[in-house]
C-alpha cells in the first residue's frame, strides 16, 4: 500500500525521550524495563515485557502461549542512579512541541505523573506521552524545544517501584475531539480527569519501529510510516458522519476514483490503530467487521477484545463498538477532506472466522 502524501509532508527529526540509547545500538536487554510475571505459579522479569505489542499476561491455548494483554508504549530503562537508587535521567521533549496536559495528581491514573506534549507532523497533530514522572519541570501550554527538559524519570503510578523505575514513553494520534461527550454518554465510574487527554482517546504508535525505521531512512514520514503498518482487520461505518480521524488525518484517506460512497472503511491494526479509510460501495446501517486476517487463535485473545471470540463470521465485542463509537463521533455537517489522493483498490472480503480456537478465552 503507497502512502498517500498531503503537500507540505516533511520528514520527521525526532530524538530519544532519555539518554537511553541501547535500542538504536540493537542491545533491546538494556533499553527495556523489565516487568514481573507470575505464570503458573513462578515469577520472572522478563525485559519483553517493556516493548510495545502483546507482551503480557500469558494464556495457554492449545495453540500454545499467547500473550493478551497489550502494552501500548516503550518502558525505558534509567541509566543514572544515585547512590540511593533513585532514578537521575532526564526526560525530554523528543520534538518541537506544546504542552498540553499534565497529570499532577498520581492516584488519577496507573501512569501517575504524565505529560502530553502536541506536535505537528505532517499537518496533523501527534502527541508524545511521558508517564510515571518524578518532579515535572513544565507547564501546561508551554512551548518546548526538542530536547528541551519536561521532567524528572520517576516511579509514580500504581505498579512501580524504585526498582523498576522507567519512563513509559508513547507516541499517539488523537481519536476524538468530541471524546468527553463520549464518555459523559458512557457509564463508567471514574471521573474523566484527564479532558481529551484521557488514555481511551490516544492510540499509540509502534514507536520503537519508528525510530528504527528512521535510522535506516531519514527522509521517512510519518504518514509513509504508518502507510507501511499491517492492516489486521477492518469495519464498515454508515456514510454519515465522516470518521472524526479524517479532519485530523486526511492522510489517511484511500479512494478508487470516487470520494464518497454508501459507507466508509476503516483498516486497523491488531492494536487498534487506525491506518486508512475508504468509501465503500456497500451500505450499512452500524457499524460492520468486513474483514479480518484468518487466524486459528480467538479473535478476541488477538485484538484486546474488539473482536468476538466465537462468531463467524468475525464481528465487533461490545468494547469494538464502544470503540468504533468514539471513532465515528463527529459533527454530521463538517466537511469530507477535499484531496488529491492515490488511487488504492478497496476490494471487500467477506470477515474470516478463525479455522479453530473458539472459545478459547483471552
Amino acid at each position: 500500500m503507497g502512502a498517500v502524501l498531503p503537500v507540505g509532508g516533511q520528514p520527521l527529526d525526532l530524538i530519544l525521550p532519555t539518554d537511553n540509547d541501547a535500542l538504536l545500538r540493537g542491545d533491546e536487554p538494556a533499553f527495556y524495563q523489565h516487568t514481573v510475571r507470575y505464570f503458573k505459579g513462578k515469577r520472572s522479569l522478563p525485559w519483553e515485557g517493556g516493548q510495545y505489542g502483546y507482551v503480557r499476561n500469558l494464556k495457554e491455548t492449545r495453540h500454545g502461549l499467547v500473550k493478551t494483554r497489550f502494552h501500548e508504549g516503550l518502558d525505558i530503562k534509567p541509566v543514572r542512579r544515585d547512590h540511593k537508587g533513585e532514578p537521575l535521567d532526564a526526560v525530554r521533549a523528543i520534538d518541537d512541541g506544546q504542552v498540553v496536559y499534565i497529570n499532577r495528581v498520581e492516584r488519577h491514573s496507573s501512569y501517575g505523573h504524565y505529560v502530553v506534549v502536541e506536535h505537528w507532523w505532517s499537518g496533523s497533530p501527534f502527541y508524545s506521552l511521558y508517564a510515571h514522572l518524578g518532579r515535572v519541570q513544565v507547564r501546561k501550554g508551554q512551548r518546548v524545544r526538542q530536547g528541551e527538559r519536561l521532567a524528572t524519570l520517576g516511579y509514580t503510578g500504581r505498579g512501580i517501584d524504585r526498582d523498576r523505575a522507567h519512563v513509559h514513553f508513547e507516541i499517539n494520534m488523537l481519536l476524538s475531539d468530541r471524546f468527553e461527550d463520549w464518555y459523559d454518554e458512557r457509564d463508567i465510574r471514574e471521573p474523566n480527569y484527564h479532558g481529551l487527554y484521557n488514555g481511551l482517546n490516544l492510540r499509540g504508535i509502534d514507536a520503537a519501529r519508528l525510530y528504527l525505521a528512521l535510522q535506516n531512512n531519514p527522509n521517512l514520514t510519518i504518514e509513509d510510516f504508518l502507510a507501511e503498518e499491517e492492516a489486521f482487520f477492518k469495519v464498515l461505518v454508515p456514510a454519515s458522519p465522516a470518521p472524526d480521524v479524517l479532519r485530523r488525518y486526511p492522510w489517511l484517506l484511500r479512494r478508487d476514483g470516487k470520494l464518497k460512497g454508501a459507507s466508509w472503511e476503516i483498516s486497523f491494526t491488531r492494536a487498534g490503530l487506525p491506518i486508512a479509510v475508504a468509501p465503500s460501495s456497500r451500505p450499512v446501517a452500524e457499524p460492520l467487521v468486513s474483514w479480518v486476517q484468518p487466524s486459528r487463535i480467538a479473535y478476541n485473545l488477538l485484538t484486546s477484545g474488539v473482536l468476538t471470540n466465537d462468531a463467524r463470521p468475525a464481528a465487533l465485542a461490545k468494547r469494538g463498538r464502544r470503540y468504533l463509537d468514539l471513532l465515528t463521533l463527529g459533527d454530521t455537517d463538517a466537511p469530507v477532506p477535499a484531496l488529491t489522493v492515490a488511487p488504492l483498490p478497496t476490494d471487500l472480503h467477506p470477515a474470516a472466522a478463525p479455522r479453530e480456537g473458539r472459545n478459547l478465552g483471552w
